[in-house]
C-alpha cells in the first residue's frame, strides 16, 4: 500500500454515529464550520466559550466574542441548523492561562501572543475535557488549518487557502489533541465561507473580522496592562545604542522591539527599538540594520508528531504570524519542553522575545516554541 493510501484527512473523514461540539464565537467562521460538520453527518452541538466578564480587563467590550450580540449571533446559526446550542463559562481559566501570562510577558520585555495560550489551555484541553464528558468524540473550530492521518500519526497542516492559515497559533497541539479536533474550514478560502454563510441566510454571513486581541479590542495594551494591575508603570530613559539618553518612555510596556511610531524623540533618521532593557527600565533605539539576527533560542519547545529527534533538523519557520516562512536550521535535544536554537539562513527583521518560533516541513506544522532571546 503506498503512502498516499495510508493518508486520511480529517477535514473530510466520514462521520457515521460521530458527535462533535462546535466552539462558536458568534463569527461568520465557527458558524460554517458548524454546518459543514452537520452536512457529514455528525451529531453536532454548538456552544460558546465565556472567556472574561468586562470588569477583568476594565472596559466595555461590546463588540468582543464574548458579548451578547455574539452569543445571540451564535444561537442564531444554531437554531437554524437544528442543533443544540449551550453557554460555558471559563472565566477564571481564561485569566489564569491567558491574560496573566499575557500581563506578565510585557512586564518582562517580551510581546505575547495570547490567542496561543488560549488555543492550548481552552480551547483544546478545557473543551474537550467538557466534550469528552457529554460523550463528545471531537472538538471543532472555525481555524484555516487541516489535520492529516498517516502511518499511525497525527498531522498539523496549513489550510489551502494561505492568506487564512492559522497554524502559527495552533503549533502548541499534541498528536492525542488533533486525533479529537477537526478543522472543517481548511479546506476552503474565505470568500468560499463567506458564500456559504450567505446562501444559508446565517445573520452574521457579512459579519467583519476581529484584528485585534479578544480582550483588548482598542488595541491599546499598554492601558490594558495598567487597567489590570492597577497600576501605572514608571517612566525611565531612552538612549540610543551608544547610551547616550534621547528622551523619556512613559512605561516599557508601551514599547516593543521593532517599534518606530509614538517614540517621542527628536532624530535626524528613524529610529527602532532594538531592545528592552528591563532591568533598567530603558528603552533602546538603533537603526533598521540593528534589528536584524540570524540565531534565537527557543524556550518550552513542542514537537508535535512522534519523538522529537537529536540534533540538527533542515526546516523552514517564521518568528510572526504574518510572516513568510524563511529557510533555516533547528537544533534540538530531543526534549520536550526544552530550549531549542533556531538559526535561519539569512538574518530576519525584529525577532521579538514573547512571540513564537514556528517550524515547517513544507505545510506540516513540525512543532514551535517561544522566542527567549536573540543569540
Amino acid at each position: 500500500m503506498d503512502r498516499q493510501s495510508e493518508t486520511v484527512s480529517i477535514n473530510n473523514k466520514g462521520a457515521a454515529g460521530s458527535a462533535a461540539l462546535i466552539a462558536m464565537s458568534g463569527g461568520v467562521d465557527s458558524s460554517v464550520a458548524a454546518k459543514l460538520m452537520t452536512d457529514r453527518g455528525f451529531s453536532c452541538m454548538g456552544c460558546t466559550m465565556r472567556l472574561y466578564e468586562n470588569d477583568m480587563v476594565g472596559m466595555d467590550l461590546l463588540d468582543t466574542c464574548c458579548s451578547l450580540k455574539d452569543t445571540q449571533d451564535a444561537r442564531a446559526v444554531c437554531e437554524k441548523l437544528g442543533i443544540p446550542y449551550n453557554i460555558y463559562h471559563y472565566e477564571n481559566e481564561f485569566r489564569e492561562k491567558v491574560i496573566e501570562p499575557f500581563v506578565s510577558s510585557y512586564e518582562k520585555g517580551e510581546t505575547p501572543n495570547p490567542c496561543i495560550n488560549c488555543n492550548k489551555y481552552l480551547k483544546f484541553r478545557s473543551l474537550y475535557e467538557r466534550a469528552e464528558e457529554l460523550g463528545f468524540d471531537h472538538i471543532v473550530t472555525g481555524h484555516y488549518a487541516r489535520i492529516e492521518e498517516r502511518d499511525g500519526h497525527f498531522y498539523l497542516k496549513k489550510a489551502v487557502d494561505p492568506a487564512k492559515d492559522q497554524s502559527y497559533v495552533l503549533y502548541d497541539l499534541t498528536e492525542e489533541q488533533l486525533s479529537h479536533t477537526c478543522f472543517p474550514l481548511g479546506d476552503h478560502t474565505k470568500e468560499e465561507v463567506r458564500r456559504i454563510a450567505a446562501e444559508m441566510g446565517f445573520v452574521n454571513a457579512e459579519k467583519k473580522e476581529s484584528q485585534d486581541i479578544c480582550f483588548v479590542p482598542d488595541g491599546d495594551y499598554g492601558a490594558m496592562i495598567c487597567r489590570f494591575r492597577g497600576k501605572k508603570y514608571p517612566s525611565g530613559p531612552i538612549v540610543d545604542m551608544a547610551g547616550k539618553q534621547l528622551g523619556t518612555h512613559n512605561g516599557i510596556i508601551n514599547h516593543t522591539i521593532g517599534q518606530r511610531r509614538g517614540l517621542g524623540v527628536p532624530a535626524d533618521r528613524r529610529l527602532y527599538v532594538v531592545k528592552l532593557d528591563i532591568p533598567n527600565n530603558t528603552v533602546v533605539l538603533g537603526d533598521n540594520e540593528d534589528l536584524f539576527h540570524n540565531r534565537l533560542r527557543i524556550r518550552d519547545f513542542h514537537w508535535i508528531t512522534g519523538q522529537m529527534p537529536k540534533g540538527d533538523v533542515s526546516c523552514s519557520a517564521k518568528v510572526r504570524y504574518r510572516q513568510k516562512e524563511q529557510p533555516a536550521t533547528l537544533t534540538l535535544n530531543g526534549k520536550e519542553g526544552d530550549a531549542a536554537i533556531l538559526t535561519f539562513d539569512e538574518p530576519q527583521r525584529a525577532i521579538t522575545p514573547g512571540q513564537s518560533a514556528v517550524c515547517y516541513d513544507g505545510d506540516i506544522v513540525l512543532g514551535g516554541g517561544i522566542i527567549d532571546a536573540v543569540i
